[in-house]
């Protein structure tokens, strides 16, 4: 997925469903992960690329383990593309990591497989 920025027209009604497109325009997924990774580390490695609102690492319910993905949402667009375009494929606790645009509804998608 690829986030088009867009411009709101006070005159133009907008769909709702481009609101929460937006959030995801913000928000990554991050693959790959080591399971020693948790979410203060991502947060002090993709924090340097701009202001974080969350991050979360998906954990098995049962085990409490990491089950090797999480999320990072971002205050600005801009600064998850950086972080995407400077993370994606980078070394991470001895893993290469995958970055890309999160999708709507994966983050409910992973909550179910909890």
């Amino acid at each position: 997925m690829h986030c088009l920025g867009f411009r709101a027209i006070s005159q133009v009604k907008l769909p709702a469903r481009w609101f929460t497109t937006r959030e995801y325009c913000s928000k990554l997924f991050v693959g790959g992960l080591s399971y020693d990774t948790n979410e203060s580390v991502l947060k002090d490695v993709f924090g340097q690329h701009g202001e974080i609102i969350e991050v979360k690492v998906i954990c098995d319910h049962v085990s409490g383990k990491s089950k090797g993905f999480g999320f990072v949402q971002f205050s600005a667009e801009n600064s998850a593309s950086k972080a995407l375009q400077e993370m994606d494929g980078q070394l991470l606790d001895g893993r290469n990591i995958r970055v890309h645009y999160a999708k709507k509804g994966q983050s409910n998608e992973a909550k179910r497989k909890t």
